[in-house]
């Protein structure tokens, strides 16, 4: 009966590990629907990376071949690697102060505080935030845009 008794307790055992294993596996990573920006990548106190998830640099700042035929071979910005509708969030408090198509930018997003400006270009065209809005660092600002898949900050 001792045997009986611990074989018993061991399949329960085994089974509530691997229960809790497949729960683990399976069904953690959509336990968190809203993005949580506490473990956001922030450059310094004053700053935080603008494509949470999205680090590669694809372009950078300066001097560089021209991309495509015709186009400036000085950079005015650099180019985030980020999927389409990648969320943008607030490099740092601001105010919206430019959304539109600014040319070769496409649909474009500008946050300026003190005399700084931050400019997201090729972004979704549904803003969802306006001129004029005040914005908090790591709020989410917009969308990385359709047309192209790359986010830019300039």
């Amino acid at each position: 009966m001792n045997n009986s008794f611990f074989k018993f307790f061991y399949r329960i055992f085994i089974g509530v590990t691997a229960l809790i294993l497949f729960l683990c596996l399976f069904f953690a990573p959509i336990i968190s629907i809203t993005p949580n920006f506490s473990d956001a990548f922030y450059l310094n106190d004053a700053y935080v990376w603008p494509t949470p998830g999205y680090t590669t640099i694809n372009s950078y700042f300066g001097k560089r071949p021209s991309p495509t035929a015709g186009a400036s071979s000085y950079h005015k910005g650099i180019d985030i690697g980020a999927a389409k509708d990648s969320l943008l969030i607030a490099i740092c408090d601001g105010k919206i102060t430019f959304t539109g198509f600014l040319g070769g930018g496409g649909f474009t997003i500008t946050l300026s505080k003190d005399n700084m400006k931050i400019t997201y270009c090729h972004v979704s065209p549904n803003y969802i935030v306006e001129v004029g809005d005040i914005v908090k660092k790591g709020q989410i600002i917009g969308y990385v845009g359709p047309k192209n898949v790359y986010g830019v900050m300039r």
